[in-house]
């Protein structure tokens, strides 16, 4: 089968390229026909027509998700190891990747427990004014908890809880359990305080949100007091690496000298073992002073 034969024409069409552009033009057709039945449908139920977002777009968000910033020590271990020509920048690099990777991971459950804090003062807030505002108790934590996640997982058996008569302060004493939670063991003392003694809820809620806006403002101003010392270690700890960096460039090759001479490699370890110990100092003062 040929195409035509005029000039700038494409050559003769093969078999296989026909039946590529077939395919093209039948998945072309396909997603067309899909993202308009979407539509259809979305207008038919009363819908807001979204904009579909590209394929490209869902893999590089896939990709950033499961990007973990620690895998980043290996090639810069593998280029210090190519600049060096010595095999021990590589090991480094390899037992640095979990150290990294833990520590990563560590500061990422201390946000998310600080982010729960957050919503729970909010939500206390929340619950208060539906409270203020006429709903019932069990109605006003419904309500309260449509948009939050102050809960966690523990948010269908307090609803439950809530909406049947079931132990709603057992249900959010366990929910308390959690990191970042704490603040719901004093809801569940203000809900069983109402119920038993007749005590206003709203009023308890209200007093119990201002404490725990109180302490986490004092958390804040305590986290602002202690970042100078953390980036002074920061700085102190990359010491080390910037003069490395100084004395490659002057042509000292201090890779070259720490990696192949005896008194290299003694220097590098104990170097090693003293900046471990100052950083573990460091951190040991800080969280003193966060416990405080």
């Amino acid at each position: 089968m040929t195409a035509w034969t005029g000039p700038g024409s494409p050559g003769p069409l093969t078999p296989a390229s026909a039946a590529a552009v077939c395919a093209f033009a039948a998945a072309w057709l396909s997603v067309g026909r899909e993202q308009g039945l979407r539509r259809a449908r979305l207008i038919v139920a009363g819908g807001v027509v979204e904009p579909e977002e590209p394929p490209w777009g869902r893999l590089r968000e896939r990709l950033r998700a499961k990007a973990r910033p620690e895998w980043l020590c290996l090639p810069v271990a593998v280029v210090v190891a190519v600049l060096a020509g010595s095999v021990l920048p590589l090991a480094a690099g390899a037992v640095a990747v979990p150290l990294v990777g833990r520590r990563l991971r560590a500061r990422e459950r201390e946000r998310a427990k600080w982010r729960r804090s957050d919503e729970v003062v909010a939500w206390c807030g929340a619950v208060a004014g539906e409270l203020r505002a006429g709903r019932q108790p069990g109605q006003a934590l419904t309500l309260a908890t449509r948009d939050t996640e102050a809960l966690g997982g523990a948010e269908p058996r307090v609803l439950a809880a809530a909406r049947f008569g079931g132990d709603v302060p057992g249900a959010l004493r366990e929910a308390a359990r959690e990191p970042g939670a704490e603040g719901l063991a004093g809801v569940a003392a203000c809900w069983q305080v109402a119920v038993d003694g007749g005590a206003g809820l709203a009023a308890g809620l209200e007093r119990l949100e201002a404490a725990l806006r109180a302490e986490r403002d004092q958390r804040e101003e305590l986290r602002a007091q202690l970042t100078g010392p953390r980036t002074t270690a920061a700085l102190l700890a990359l010491l080390p690496a910037l003069g490395l960096l100084l004395g490659t460039a002057m042509g000292a090759k201090p890779l070259r000298v720490l990696l192949h001479t005896p008194a290299g490699l003694g220097c590098l370890a104990l170097a090693g073992v003293l900046e471990a110990v100052g950083l573990y100092w460091t951190a040991r003062i800080t969280r003193a002073g966060e416990r405080r």
